[in-house]
């Protein structure tokens, strides 16, 4: 029996670090590795094969046979997961949808998928197995119960190419004990935390040493939402580390109240964790106290930030900006805030509804949905009507936010204020001193020089900051490393052409004999479709590199290649022009035909592709 299971891309946002990954660390192609599907390989019976493909490091083989593939996804991967199983469904292979989106909305996916995997999937993926060897699988398989962790196996990590990604997800428990209503995870997972023991943790630690591995991250929903057992596991990763003379740093998700123990702020300090993630959301308690953030209204939280920076650890944060309270103030205020918290990797979303969430259901009730969502807060889009300001101006304020939050000026004036508190940063770097060497060269010409004389100026001043602490140096420059990364995301995704295709138009203007064009536009996003006819020169294929590096570095939309009327010769033409343009891949989408994928398989592999 062969298992094929598929995580699909995810759309560029500003967590894919496209800049970094493509100028920086090009052999590191995607930050996390897919937690999900190495435990669904877990929990299949021993003897049959078993595959994973993650389209974030590799590519999807089109013409790949299996008895049965599996493809999860979240909401932002859902319309790439869809497209997944429609072609394997129609090459007569058995077909499985499951992941987050698939256990909010399993009824997107009938008709579409054999079978549903809707909810965690240590009882049901067993069940699923067992009734299809006996030739009576179900259409769903829904969990109602509560999976209990400890019967959590051990992850299949052997069959992810771990070397491809920059940290490895470990997970130790599910669940958040807060109410905030715009949030799917206390609908998927329940406010009452549940854990791993450290004899499962423990076993899983040692798989990955075996394989090399050094960074991972703890992608539990809240780190500390059960304190006592966050605690007990803190104890005996100090212990691991010590043991193992600190083989792994750490990252990890936690609420902010974390600022109000000390003993689990000293205790992630000592197992090595360098860093954490924080939904702060607002610094407006109105908007706190009306999304059921309570958590967040209680105290300072900006001294909450400081006193986790004094504790040796860093902070990455999510903002949003959108709700019922919020007016046309909200985005200054923000800015100052973000500016003043010194966080440099914090991403600022606009609230959007996610299906079945309290706030979802409140808007529902009361008439303001007007779009459905797929959960992709980095887009300039809501699919909420806002009630303090138009819908126009809350995309106008969301993208000026963001356009003065990477100017460089604000990047030295966040690492001036987080290094006032932030004095002892962890000194682990998983790298030896030739790769630190070789990085720190690219970074420099390609991202300091490149930048102009503002980014020379306010870098310079950043490296004044560790003239007398050396220890925050590589922080600093890991850093700006991030910022220009989602300057550059800002700048090409999210600085919207003032009309539709305007850019498009003009930049494809004199190719517009020879190729067939469509300009769209699908919830703020620009989408340029380019069909190329079967006679193609040096000349066109010259000026077409020309006229798609020039469009997707300046603009926020997406290019569709059509080649599904290209015959042989027209395919072999376009070997150079692939080649070139696999820099851009992440906003470069390719319809093909079978003939056509095979022949140009290898060119491929930057892009997200589909057969047609």
């Amino acid at each position: 029996m062969k298992l094929l299971l598929i995580n699909p891309k995810f759309p560029e946002s500003f967590w894919s670090f496209e800049w970094a990954h493509q100028n920086i660390t090009p052999e590191v192609k995607t930050l996390n590795s897919p937690l999900g599907l190495a435990t669904l390989a877990a929990l299949t019976p021993s003897d049959w094969e078993i595959e994973i493909v993650d389209e974030n490091v590799e590519a999807i083989d089109w013409m790949a046979t299996a008895d049965i593939v599996g493809v999860c996804g979240m909401g932002v991967q859902a319309p790439r997961q869809k497209e997944i199983l429609r072609h394997f469904k129609s090459k007569g292979c058995f077909v499985v949808a499951g992941g987050s989106y698939a256990s909010l909305c399993p009824e997107e996916y009938t008709g579409l998928a054999d079978a549903v995997i809707s909810g965690e999937s240590e009882y049901i993926w067993p069940q699923f197995c067992q009734d299809y060897l006996a030739g009576n699988p179900k259409a769903l398989y829904q969990e109602t119960g509560t999976v209990n962790l400890h019967d959590s196996p051990c992850p299949r990590f052997d069959l992810l190419k771990l070397e491809l990604y920059q940290r490895v997800s470990l997970q130790f428990s599910r669940g958040c004990p807060f109410l905030c209503e715009f949030c799917d995870i206390i609908i998927m997972f329940g406010r009452t935390p549940r854990n791993k023991t450290t004899a499962q943790i423990e076993k899983e630690l040692d798989c990955l040493r075996e394989q090399g591995v050094r960074g991972v991250f703890f992608v539990d929903d809240n780190f500390i939402g059960n304190k006592k057992l966050a605690k007990d596991l803190l104890a005996f990763l100090e212990e691991y580390q010590i043991r193992h003379n600190y083989r792994f740093n750490f990252g990890t998700e936690a609420s902010v109240n974390l600022a109000d123990d000390e003993a689990l702020l000293n205790g992630m300090r000592r197992a090595n964790f360098e860093w954490v993630f924080m939904g702060i959301e607002s610094p407006s308690e109105a908007s706190l106290l009306e999304t059921k953030k309570v958590q967040n209204a209680k105290g300072d939280l900006l001294e909450k930030i400081r006193k986790i920076y004094a504790s040796g650890l860093d902070v990455m944060a999510g903002f949003i900006v959108g709700f019922d309270s919020d007016d046309a103030t909200i985005f200054e205020r923000q800015r100052r805030f973000i500016e003043a918290s010194g966080i440099v990797i914090s991403m600022a979303g606009v609230l959007v509804a996610l299906p079945k969430t309290p706030l979802y259901k409140r808007l529902q009730a009361s008439g303001r949905l007007i779009d459905e969502n797929n959960g992709d807060q980095t887009r300039a889009f809501t699919n909420i009507v806002p009630l303090q300001m138009s819908s126009q101006e809350l995309i106008d304020g969301f993208v000026s936010l963001h356009r003065s939050l990477f100017h460089n000026g604000s990047v030295y004036r966040r690492l001036a204020n987080k290094f006032k508190y932030l004095r002892e940063p962890s000194p682990y770097s998983p790298w030896d001193l030739k790769t630190k060497l070789r990085y720190l060269m690219k970074f420099l010409f390609r991202g300091v020089l490149a930048g102009g004389p503002s980014r020379i100026y306010y870098f310079s001043r950043s490296l004044l900051l560790g003239l007398r602490r050396p220890k925050v140096l590589a922080l600093i420059i890991s850093d700006w490393v991030a910022a220009i990364s989602l300057q550059s995301f800002v700048h090409r995704r999210l600085e919207k052409p003032s009309r539709l295709g305007e850019w498009a138009q003009w930049n494809f203007q004199k190719l517009q004999q020879e190729i067939s064009l469509k300009i769209s536009e699908w919830q703020g996003t620009e989408k340029v479709w380019i069909e190329l006819k079967d006679k193609l020169d040096p000349r066109l294929l010259k000026s077409l590199f020309k006229s798609i590096r020039g469009y997707v570095k300046r603009c926020q939309g997406s290019i569709v290649l059509d080649l599904h009327e290209l015959r042989e010769q027209g395919i072999a033409q376009l070997r150079p022009l692939l080649s070139r343009l696999g820099n851009y891949g992440a906003q470069i989408q390719i319809h093909l035909t079978p003939n056509a994928y095979q022949s140009l398989s290898p060119e491929l592999k930057p892009f997200q592709f589909c057969l047609v």
